[in-house]
């Protein structure tokens, strides 16, 4: 059988050798070929003349009023959202102060507070906004044109980091050759859902790795009924949950998006179905396959009942309550710090699970960028938030030459806090391979393939992490977190023979700024009903029915017209 033939393949633990050959090989097919930057990128030696510039530090003083997103982060005290050492380094080079025109906790209470200010008109200088949020406010003429401002200001290793997307998310920034935003970069290794399980857990057990969503549901089983953590107690619970069930284009923590891509289902995606016909992911018949799984678990217990209950969803999880739970490589930076903080004992592990019918590992692509920095419409200084994002970036890939920049790394080893967390922006900029690149670096130079001198300032400090690690085992948390990453998220990734899905379209059409939001939450309520038992799973018909009425099917034609007749978006 196909599964027997995976199983075969597929190991846990491979050999250092296996493991470099995999990732030596990945990083070789997934670095991008340069390419330009058409309306909204300068040649070359344009770009280096511009350096200065871009990095120069403003002559007079100039401020800034953003929306900002607050952290789940602790400042010493003394020390504000608008005020503390991220925002004072950020100022003494660019002489930019930024304050904060508003503030909200959280990524929905974000997203509420950007469509509010939206739709009142009433703009921060500079904030992130969503793909619809960027159309709604160019067709409003809210925005500024960041064209020319881009291309004076921007440094080249922004511009580089975009040009490594094939240039497709400074085309999402832009309309008709005109750039409207500055894009994050999704990294290639964020498409994918690993399974993150208690080693310690399967290991006390006896129990074997999961490949199957069969043996996805026999750990779970074991995790509750087995007292696991033995402390003779019945208080564990399987697999930990999201309240919106799904994620759809970009993975998060406890979203259950690759337990519907086992079965060929792509919900909160526009794909292409076997018949080559554009659909929407989340009303496909496989998608009731997977709701139906789901819903078996629940009822059995192998998923904690209280789920839907927990305002953030990692709370079992920290509390080392949960051994099971679906989330991207980097889960260890984020909730699996704070849950080895809270026990040190514990043990996670990431695999490749689970696996379709057919024995393979399915990865839904996520875009290439899916938020945008948007400029207020008569801001007098739009070459601010340049600067500011030349600025970070370049402290973020750690090839800032500044020495002050030094005092970062101490804020963040005192306070456990990442640097990051305080830009002012939440934009991710890099290359899109950049997490593939470091690991294949990583292991060469682990193997002594090459100097380890040589690598690349963020590929070198993961060296000397995990020389470190390796050493002392949670001695350093900040160490932990990047080394645990690498090792077993991103390994996993490099080892794993997978599928690539690809939508066929992340556009906004015509009826969907007035439809979109309501559709969504009718598909959510109905996901979370049919799992917790509180509607039949012949609910799913009628929901489907429901959302074609509702506008779902007017918007699904308008995809339809969008799409190129030549674009590809079935199995890869």
């Amino acid at each position: 059988m196909m599964n027997k033939f995976w199983r075969g393949r597929i190991k846990w633990r491979l050999a250092a050798v296996a493991l470099l050959a995999a990732a030596l090989a990945l990083a070789a097919g997934c670095r991008e070929e340069e390419a330009s930057l058409d309306a909204v990128q300068p040649p070359e030696s344009s770009a280096a003349a511009s350096e200065p510039e871009a990095y120069s530090r403003s002559a007079k003083p100039v401020g800034i009023r953003i929306g900002f997103k607050i952290p789940d982060s602790h400042l010493m005290a003394g020390d504000s959202n608008d005020n503390n050492p991220v925002t004072r380094y950020l100022e003494s080079i660019t002489n930019i102060r930024i304050s904060h025109y508003w503030e909200a906790k959280g990524e929905e209470a974000y997203s509420q507070r950007v469509r509010m200010a939206v739709d009142s008109r009433d703009l921060p200088d500079a904030m992130v906004v969503d793909r619809e949020q960027l159309e709604r406010l160019i067709n409003g003429g809210m925005v500024e044109d960041l064209t020319e401002v881009f291309n004076r200001y921007g440094s080249s290793l922004v511009k580089n980091m975009y040009r490594s997307t094939g240039n497709q998310v400074l085309e999402d920034a832009s309309r008709g050759g005109r750039l409207y935003g500055l894009p994050n970069v999704a990294l290639q290794a964020d498409s994918a859902t690993l399974l993150w399980v208690r080693e310690d857990w399967l290991g006390r057990l006896n129990l074997s790795p999961p490949e199957t969503l069969d043996d996805i549901e026999r750990i779970a089983r074991a995790f509750v009924e087995r007292d696991p953590d033995g402390n003779g107690k019945r208080d564990t619970v399987g697999i930990s949950g999201y309240r919106n069930i799904v994620y759809g284009q970009k993975p998060h923590i406890n979203g259950f998006d690759s337990v519907f891509n086992a079965f060929g289902a792509y919900p909160g995606n526009w794909v292409r179905d076997s018949r080559g016909e554009i659909i929407y992911g989340s009303v496909a018949p496989e998608a009731k396959q997977a709701l139906a799984r789901l819903a078996d678990w629940y009822k059995r217990g192998l998923i904690d009942p209280d789920f839907p209950l927990y305002q953030e969803t990692q709370e079992p999880i920290v509390a080392s309550k949960a051994g099971i739970f679906f989330g991207p490589w980097w889960m260890p930076y984020f909730p699996l710090s704070d849950a080895v903080r809270t026990n040190i004992n514990a043990e996670w592990r990431a695999y490749a699970a689970p696996l379709d019918a057919e024995g393979r590992f399915i990865i839904h692509s996520a875009p290439a960028t899916d938020r945008f920095l948007v400029v207020r419409k008569g801001y007098e200084h739009p070459e601010a938030v340049v600067k500011l994002v030349n600025a970070f970036t370049r402290l973020e890939r750690r090839q800032d030459p500044n020495e002050a920049a030094k005092t970062l790394d101490d804020f963040s080893a005192k306070t456990g806090i990442q640097p990051r967390a305080y830009y002012p922006f939440d934009l991710l900029i890099d290359y899109a391979d950049a997490i593939e690149t470091h690991y294949a670096d990583l292991l060469q130079a682990l193997h002594g393939k090459i100097d380890p001198g040589k690598l690349e300032p963020e590929a070198r400090l993961l060296y000397d992490k995990w020389n470190l690690e390796s050493a002392q085992p949670k001695k350093d948390l900040e160490g932990w977190k990047a080394v645990n990453a690498y090792k077993y998220g991103v390994g996993v990734l490099a080892s794993t023979p997978s599928v690539r899905v690809r939508s066929v379209f992340y556009g906004v059409t015509a009826s969907m700024p007035g439809k979109w939001s309501e559709l969504q939450r009718m598909e959510n309520e109905a996901f979370l009903k049919i799992i917790v038992g509180d509607s039949s799973l012949e609910e799913f018909d009628r929901f489907v029915k429901e959302w074609e009425i509702s506008g779902g099917a007017q918007i699904t034609e308008e995809v339809q017209q969008a799409v190129p007749v030549d674009m590809v978006g079935k199995l890869r």
